[in-house]
Parts: structure tokens; C-alpha cells; sequence
């Protein structure tokens, strides 16, 4: 069977769940000396190092141009069937009406006194964007590609940076290129891994430093961008893809294996998890997942996610299920029951949630319109999906009248003293005695 039954909580107690899926956080590969030694190499010798690393790992006849030209990025679009492009630009079409309504505006107050308050909303100056090149370079994240430009345009960025790791001939998948085309993106490097998220924040002779870097990687990618927290703008620390599945006795079991099955060949580290209080239906689908594997071209891949991070679990009812799921706080959480709607008030915790038996996560994943950059290992607790937001800096505006200063200036000066800040009592009462000019 590739997938055990778990009951809830006879065998696991949401303490133990929690545990358990927390054991994803550190495969016991430590390489984050590895990834230091690449930062600071990058930052040193710039593209001398981003040079040395592509040739060795990517690309051993990497010409000494990183950048990609950009007819051969207009070109592309020839290259690819025409189908394919029409898929692309709806795609890209929904996901940037959707991110449009998030867009945030500047304000203003002016209170009586004259006292004017605000808040400018400004998109930073420039983005740096990492693209997966997939396996061997040929199954290229163009959703990413797309998922991460979008809102950063929308933002108002119009100096955004694509880096993806090389074939091994040098070049990019043209799917990578014809996306940025449609885009409007001239701006691709040939540089992966560390070594390339090293120059989008540090600057190298050929790439510019970036103020806000984002996009999935591997786990170099991942722990050289927790590094990087604080000297640059990162967009999140995501870790294994995860779903949940709120399933009642409506659900088709068919569909929910189907729906594991999609983020278990994502990664051996993926959890997938369904939580129904029907037994029978457990069965189900377990059954039908062992069918399913079967047939699947990643099988040995979402097998091993199964078995080690997959699980069904029977729980007394649909509110212990749903506390479940707002403990475990999962990145994409289905809920595959009768009435969905009458359950989303009670979900706190979900970085996306996908109602009914006919939306399943891929949906969300590539055409339907929101970001699928989504909180991972339980961080949907405090953070949010990438958005429009992620790529913007927000000023405070504070314009005070001579009459607020007036009025307060001895509450600002005790408040300063009760801090021991003196400098800070005295910038203000040197206002009060000094005449005004």
C-alpha cells in the first residue's frame, strides 16, 4: 500500500501530526557552509566566480556572455507551438487581473491642526527573478516565470532581472524565453543555483545588485536565500510543496488520489495528506492511489513522498478535521465536501484554498489567477501568498503644523525623558523657544 491510514487521534494526536511534518524541515543535509562559501566567493570575485561555478556544474562551454540576446529571446516565440503561446498569454492574462485588484494606493489626511499624514506606496527599483530549468533543463517552471513577473509588473517594477541555470550547451529552454518575451522581460542571464541568487543580490560586472529577489529553487537556492535575509528583499523560504484535503462522503476518492498524487511527484520531501472523517472512504483511497501510482511518470518519486509523508487520516468529525488543518497550517488545503462554502469561515490557517469536487490545486497552480508562491511548513500561521505587495515599500508621510507642536510638544518631551532620550525632548522644546522663522 503507498499510503498508510492514520487514525486521529488513536495513533496521532495533532501534537504528534505536527511533529511528524516537521521532520521535513531539515533533510539532514546541512550544506549551509557550502552555500556561505559560494555567497562570499560571488561577492569577491563577481563574474570571474558566477563564471567558475556555471562552466563546473551547468554548462562547461559557457561563453563569457551571460546575458541572452535579446533577438534570441524575441525569437523564441517561433519556436514554440502556436497553441502553446495562446495557453501562455491567457494564463498570463488572469493571473494579471487578478493581481491588479490588489494594488495598493498612497494616501492622505489632513486633520484640522494642519497636520498632514500619509502613506506612499512606491514599487522598488529593481527585482531579480530565479527560474527553476527543471530536469536536464527541459521541464522548465514557466508558471514561476509567470507567478513571480506578474505581480512584480503590476507593482509598478519596470527593471526586472531573470536568471536560470543553463543546459549543458549553453542555452535556455526556449519555453523560459518565449514566456519572458510574452512578458515583455529582455533581461535573462544564464546563471543557477547559489551562485546566481549570489549575483542578483551582490552585483556581479554583468549583473546588477537587485533590491528584491524571488522565485523557487533547490535547496542551495533556498538556504543561500535565508542567508540573504536582511541585505536584500526576499520573496519567502518555501519549503516542500504540501496539500491537505478536507473530504467528506461526497468526495470522489478517485479525484482526491489524483490530487495527492500531483504534489507527491513534486518532490520526496512533499506531503500529502487527506482528512475525512469517513473510514470508508480512507480505503478508497488508498486503493486508488496505489492504481494511480502505477501508472505515474515520476512513480518512484511521489512513492516515496507517499510512504514517508503521506497519509490518510480518520478523524470523529469535520470540526476535529478542520482544527487538524489549522494546526498543520498547510499551503494548499482542498476541500472536497458537499458544501465548501459553509466550511471556508472556519479555515484560519491555508496559504490557498481550492472549494469543491472541481477545483483541484492545479488549477490554482497555473490558470486560474492567484499566486501560487504560497507559505510553507505551517508558515500560512503568519505570511502570505507573493503578491503585488511583495515587490512594494511603503514611507510614512508626516507633515506637522506649528499648532500640533504646540499643542503636544511637552507629551513628546516627557515620552522621550521616560526613555531617557534627551537629545530627543530637546530637538522638540528647541522649537518652542527659539523664535519662528
Amino acid at each position: 500500500m503507498p499510503c498508510r491510514i492514520i487514525r486521529v487521534p488513536a495513533e496521532m494526536d495533532a501534537a504528534g501530526l505536527l511533529a511528524w511534518l516537521g521532520g521535513r524541515k531539515n533533510p539532514g543535509n546541512d550544506i549551509t557552509t557550502t552555500v556561505r562559501a559560494i555567497l562570499a566567493a560571488v561577492k569577491k570575485d563577481g563574474d570571474k566566480a558566477l563564471r567558475a561555478y556555471t562552466r563546473k556544474f551547468d554548462a562547461p562551454d559557457l561563453p563569457v556572455r551571460f546575458r541572452v540576446a535579446e533577438k534570441d529571446i524575441k525569437s523564441a516565440l517561433a519556436r514554440i507551438p502556436k497553441d502553446d503561446i495562446a495557453i501562455l498569454r491567457e494564463a498570463i492574462d488572469r493571473v494579471r487581473d487578478f493581481h491588479a485588484r490588489q494594488v495598493e494606493q498612497s494616501w492622505w489626511t489632513t486633520n484640522p491642526d494642519g497636520t498632514v499624514l500619509g502613506q506612499m506606496v512606491r514599487p522598488v527599483d529593481r527585482v531579480g527573478l530565479y527560474v527553476p530549468g527543471g530536469q536536464g533543463g527541459e521541464t522548465p517552471l514557466i508558471s514561476s516565470l509567470i507567478m513571480n513577473a506578474v505581480p512584480a509588473q503590476v507593482a509598478g517594477v519596470t527593471d526586472i532581472a531573470v536568471i536560470s541555470p543553463p543546459r549543458k550547451d549553453s542555452t535556455l529552454n526556449p519555453y523560459i524565453l518565449a514566456t519572458a518575451a510574452l512578458l515583455g522581460i529582455t533581461e535573462i542571464h544564464r546563471a543557477g543555483s547559489a551562485w546566481g541568487i549570489a549575483a542578483l543580490a551582490y552585483g556581479t560586472g554583468s549583473i546588477r545588485a537587485c533590491d528584491v529577489i524571488a522565485g523557487p529553487g533547490n535547496i542551495y537556492v533556498a538556504t543561500a536565500k535565508a542567508i540573504l535575509v536582511g541585505e536584500v528583499g526576499i520573496d519567502m523560504i518555501a519549503g516542500p510543496s504540501e496539500i491537505s484535503i478536507l473530504a467528506d462522503d461526497s468526495a470522489n476518492p478517485e479525484y482526491i488520489a489524483a490530487d495527492m498524487l500531483s504534489q507527491a511527484e513534486h518532490d520526496p520531501l512533499a506531503a500529502a495528506l487527506c482528512i475525512t472523517p469517513c473510514a470508508a472512504l480512507a480505503e478508497r483511497i488508498c486503493a486508488s492511489l496505489k492504481r494511480q501510482l502505477a501508472t505515474l511518470p515520476r512513480q518512484d518519486l511521489a512513492a516515496r513522498s507517499l510512504k514517508d509523508w503521506g497519509g490518510v487520516l480518520v478523524v470523529g468529525s469535520m470540526d476535529e478535521a478542520i482544527a487538524l488543518v489549522n494546526g498543520i497550517a498547510p499551503e494548499h488545503l482542498e476541500l472536497a465536501v458537499n458544501e465548501p462554502f459553509t466550511l471556508l469561515g472556519k479555515i484560519r490557517n491555508a496559504g490557498a484554498i481550492f472549494l469543491g469536487h472541481h477545483c483541484p490545486e492545479p488549477v490554482g497552480d497555473y490558470f486560474a489567477g492567484p499566486n501560487h508562491v504560497l507559505p510553507t511548513l505551517g508558515t500560512a500561521r503568519f505570511s502570505s501568498a507573493l503578491s503585488v505587495q511583495s515587490f512594494c515599500k511603503k514611507s510614512s508621510i508626516v507633515a506637522a503644523s506649528p499648532e500640533f507642536l504646540r499643542s503636544h510638544a511637552d507629551k513628546i518631551a516627557r515620552l522621550a525623558r521616560l526613555e531617557g532620550l534627551e537629545a530627543h525632548a530637546r530637538s522638540v522644546e528647541i522649537r518652542q523657544s527659539m523664535p519662528q522663522k
